[in-house]
């Protein structure tokens, strides 16, 4: 057998030779590896830091054997329990220029960066797009399969393709934009070629001069003239938006969280015309056609959650979307809280929420 990579061919004879290289761990613990720091446990643990790796785990006997699991940053996952099988953390990295003209640029970044700091090397380089992701925890990789957004952005606005490495066959793939099947906190790696693909890199076009300035979502206007800034830059609104979240959302290297815990729901507007009869404070704003977006915080926060402590976990008391762990929480008792809070939802509001991070049970 051989495999494909990154234009490489790799022979059965190289792959041999390549996995005794490869550091394959046993019972190694997983808390630095997601925000919510769940104390969980992996059976084989390894990490993939070259191209060559891919191939190389892929047709190795452990990985055909165990469950296995890919991990970018670990932002958006809850390990319920140890996870008995093979976690693999992807960490490919560099940043280098695919094109390039007077007007825009288009970006490679491997799978493993730090989006935030993704970020900020585009913000000091002026390049336009991702300011408003700012401070947004995980990996570059990772992004693309959750369709990352907040304030009004969202990555499937900058993204033109993503690469990635067919688990089965080893092929490399790009998935053009259209390709990538996006959707609200959504894409193809969530759904259809779920645990299908290992991403390993990305492509993003930015603005390099005549920026799309978005500063009308949330309190980023409010921010920007508290500022005293009336005509803002993308490091203007890069900075705006790192005030909100830190004022708003906890820090995970402080308080363990996976940020929203639940999407904002969208519901018909003749429901929610209901609803406003109500509850004629609810907050909303334009969906899908026929449809009224409704924040999730705020029907959490009307059932009383917010600010509530069990023990060592609970939901935070200045963002009720976001579940915590505030040292020690066990990821069963994060995940019956949060089903708790959904039935209290759906018996109020006859709204059912839909978890956005992802369960590993």
């Amino acid at each position: 057998m051989s495999l494909r990579v990154d234009g490489f061919l790799y022979s059965n004879i190289y792959l041999v030779a390549n996995l005794q290289h490869m550091n394959i761990s046993e019972n190694v613990g997983l808390k630095p590896y997601n925000t919510f720091g769940i104390n969980a446990n992996s059976k084989y643990f390894t990490t993939l830091t070259t191209p060559a790796d891919i191939p190389a785990l892929l047709t190795s006997k452990l990985f055909e054997r165990e469950r296995h699991l890919i991990l970018g940053g670990g932002s958006n996952v809850l390990f319920t329990n140890d996870y008995d099988g093979l976690v693999a953390i992807v960490e490919l990295k560099g940043i280098k220029i695919i094109d390039e003209d007077d007007n825009a640029i288009t970006l490679h970044a491997g799978a493993g960066e730090n989006w935030h700091s993704f970020v900020t090397y585009c913000v000091n380089n002026n390049y336009g797009g991702v300011e408003n992701l700012s401070l947004i925890p995980g990996t570059t990789g990772a992004a693309p399969m959750q369709n990352i957004g907040a304030y009004g952005t969202e990555i499937k606005d900058v993204i033109i393709a993503v690469e990635a490495v067919e688990i089965q066959t080893g092929d490399h793939k790009i998935f053009s934009k259209e390709a990538c099947e996006f959707g609200y906190r959504e894409s193809i790696f969530k759904q259809k070629a779920f645990d299908k693909y290992i991403i390993t890199g990305v492509h993003l076009r930015l603005t390099k001069r005549n920026h799309k300035l978005n500063i009308q979502y949330g309190a980023i206007s409010d921010t920007l003239k508290s500022m005293n800034i009336a005509s803002p830059t993308i490091k203007d609104i890069s900075e705006a938006v790192m005030h909100i979240r830190r004022t708003k959302l906890p820090d995970p290297a402080k308080i363990g969280n996976a940020g929203s815990f639940f999407k904002n729901p969208s519901i018909p507007s003749i429901q929610y015309n209901e609803l406003k009869n109500q509850h004629p404070n609810i907050p909303s704003f334009p969906s899908q056609e026929g449809l009224i977006k409704i924040p999730a915080g705020w029907l959490i926060e009307q059932c009383g959650w917010k600010g509530k402590t069990f023990d060592k976990i609970g939901v935070h008391a200045n963002q009720a979307l976001v579940i915590v762990n505030y040292g020690g929480g066990e990821g069963q008792s994060i995940w019956a809280l949060a089903m708790k809070i959904q039935q209290s939802v759906e018996d109020k509001f006859k709204i059912t929420l839909q978890p956005e991070v992802n369960v590993i049970k």
